[in-house]
């Protein structure tokens, strides 16, 4: 048997085919970044920094600063850092519970960052209109399709749909899952972004064919050769398959705790005990609710940046999304953005 007819002729492709249709799907998004590919880099503590993020814009895609725990002055130098690294757009990420919130948005606002994305919660309205006062765009995450639709009242111009697969502080749903239940509902009203779980252009590809205007990846980026990662983390990430990136427990219901994606070390009894001991606090009421809230978050600011920055990957917190699998070498920012979307525009082109 000769097997003439078993296996089809390959379907003649027109070159550049795949990449003209992703930039089709990415424009809307590219547009409202104002880059090249509508790829944002994950706001992470420590690791989006003005290296990566002027990194990031300069290979076509959108950085985006986190300032975490930062306070007004550090996110001013951090900002100042990165217009001198880079003349493309770039956002920040702020988190709705910082103390401190109207003044670093005053900071973004004095060096016309174009972009503003707020994180941690839903955004108040007083930060909402001072972000749209400032002719920033406001960018927000939405963990439901209700949350969705109160942001898109409020006159949020884009949305950030995040699933469990991410790392760090991550909600209870999937993204495949909050892809499907808020892309049909408000894609066609307002830019949607997808985040958690993408390593690979191929994701990127189906996601944009849902209705998102673009992606949003951090782990994939914590291993470039322009992220100031510790070596001993960037280690820790090759090193990893997607099963070690687990969930954090939360130790007592009362607490305000977020669960938090990471690699599996030491770290997650340490964090077990904090819980305990601001749970007692708690009990002899010496302290109130928000600053037990506060204590755990400055408790997982530190974490991190022992491991980010000091390279301490056993008793630090190595956050990392399940797409840590996908990991597998240190490489040029521009190697990975090229990578992904020549991935996604194949994915493109072998659908005709």
């Amino acid at each position: 048997m000769s097997g003439e007819g078993i296996i089809p002729e390959p379907r003649a492709v027109h070159p550049g085919a795949g990449h003209a249709r992703l930039k089709e799907l990415m424009d809307r998004g590219a547009e409202f970044l104002g880059c090249e590919w509508a790829i944002m880099g994950g706001a992470m503590s420590w690791v989006s920094e003005r290296n990566l993020v002027s990194a990031l814009s300069n290979a076509g895609a959108f950085g985006v600063i986190a300032c975490g725990a930062m306070s007004p002055e550090l996110l001013d130098t951090e900002i100042a850092g990165t217009k001198a690294r880079t003349d493309r757009p770039f956002g920040v990420n702020l988190i709705t519970m910082h103390p401190q919130l109207s003044e670093l948005i005053d900071t973004c606002v004095k060096h016309d960052v174009g972009h503003v994305v707020l994180a941690g919660g839903l955004p108040p309205g007083w930060a909402i209109d001072k972000v749209k006062a400032s002719g920033a765009k406001l960018m927000a995450f939405a963990p439901a399709l209700a949350l969705a639709k109160k942001l898109m009242r409020s006159k949020v111009d884009a949305l950030v749909i995040e699933g469990m697969e991410a790392g760090g502080h991550i909600g209870p749903v999937s993204t495949s899952v909050l892809a499907q239940e808020i892309l049909p509902n408000v894609a066609h009203d307002i830019p949607v972004f997808i985040a958690g779980g993408i390593g690979r252009g191929e994701a990127i590809a189906a996601y944009l064919e849902m209705g998102a205007v673009g992606v949003q990846l951090g782990t994939r980026f914590v291993c470039a050769n322009e992220s100031i990662a510790h070596p001993n983390f960037k280690k820790a990430f090759i090193r990893a398959a997607a099963r070690d990136a687990i969930l954090s427990v939360q130790i007592d219901p009362r607490l305000p705790v977020i669960p938090v994606r990471a690699l599996r070390n030491a770290e997650t009894e340490r964090f077990a005990a904090k819980q305990r001991e601001v749970a007692d606090q708690l009990d002899k009421q010496s302290i109130e609710m928000a600053e037990a809230q506060l204590q755990i978050e400055h408790y997982w600011a530190g974490a991190l940046r022992r491991a980010v920055i000091d390279g301490d990957i056993e008793t630090g917190s190595v956050m990392a999304g399940q797409s840590v699998g996908m990991v597998n070498r240190e490489e040029p920012v521009a190697a990975i953005i090229q990578e992904l979307v020549d991935e996604a525009a194949a994915a493109l082109e072998s659908r005709g």
